[in-house]
């Protein structure tokens, strides 16, 4: 049986939080989350973030069928991001105080051991088993300067354009979301986060919580309070999908 666990936290320097997120069971091997990260000032930032995850919840929920195999979640993912993007946008068009809103994305749907995850921006997936692996491509500014070598995934972290996007939804009219599909083993767990997370949380250290716990209701709380105690200077937004037990 899948098991899901969450947290968002304010972190210990935002007024606001501007994360949002939801994240359910859909029958016992098959679940859905959704978590974005909104930019644009505190009350178009948080209002871009939670009408993205409303959006595309209803989007999954209305059209999601239980005979639908990886092409057709897939497709529904990405239809459910471009859905929502095409109205963030007539939103931030039409609306003065909803100029400039945008937020990321990064969704997920698991069925029978296999994950399909679509994403926009720098909120990330990580699928974590014996070692901790990074799914999502960030789309920033520090991405393309990892890439060519020319900083390290830690002073990334630390970079002063850490929170510049390339791609973001409600920004432009069109936007390109990435698709990832990945095998999931019995046991295994899916991470969806926000920067908040991992502009503060390396792979290592995410593999140590992992690792010392053993009970899983404990980790999206124990990754949170970790961001915390290492600055919090950003909302901090943790999703935790457990793929069952070995055995089930």
């Amino acid at each position: 049986m899948i098991r899901i666990y969450s947290k968002t936290d304010i972190g210990r320097v935002r007024q606001d939080n501007q994360d949002a997120y939801f994240a359910e069971t859909m029958s016992d091997n098959t679940a859905f989350a959704v978590v974005c990260d909104g930019m644009g000032g505190a009350a178009a930032g948080g209002y871009a973030s939670k009408k993205a995850v409303e959006l595309i919840k209803k989007y999954i929920q209305k059209s999601f069928r239980n005979d639908y195999g990886e092409k057709e979640i897939t497709r529904l993912l990405q239809n459910a991001v471009l859905s929502a993007n095409i109205e963030l946008y007539r939103m931030s068009v039409n609306e003065e105080e909803l100029h400039g809103m945008g937020t990321t994305v990064v969704a997920c749907v698991l069925k029978d051991d296999r994950a399909v995850i679509c994403h926009v921006g720098d909120s990330r997936a990580y699928v974590i088993g014996q070692d901790v692996n990074l799914i999502t491509r960030d789309h920033s500014v520090v991405q393309s300067l990892v890439e060519s070598g020319k900083i390290t995934e830690e002073e990334a972290r630390k970079h002063p354009k850490k929170n510049i996007i390339t791609r973001a939804l409600g920004v432009e009219e069109n936007v390109l979301s990435d698709i990832d599909c990945v095998d999931i083993n019995k046991g295994d767990f899916i991470l969806l986060c926000s920067d908040g997370l991992t502009n503060y949380l390396g792979k290592e250290t995410i593999k140590d919580i992992f690792n010392k716990s053993d009970n899983d209701t404990d980790y999206a709380e124990t990754l949170v309070e970790e961001a915390n105690k290492k600055g919090g200077g950003d909302n901090i937004t943790t999703v935790v999908i457990k793929n069952g037990s070995k055995g089930e």
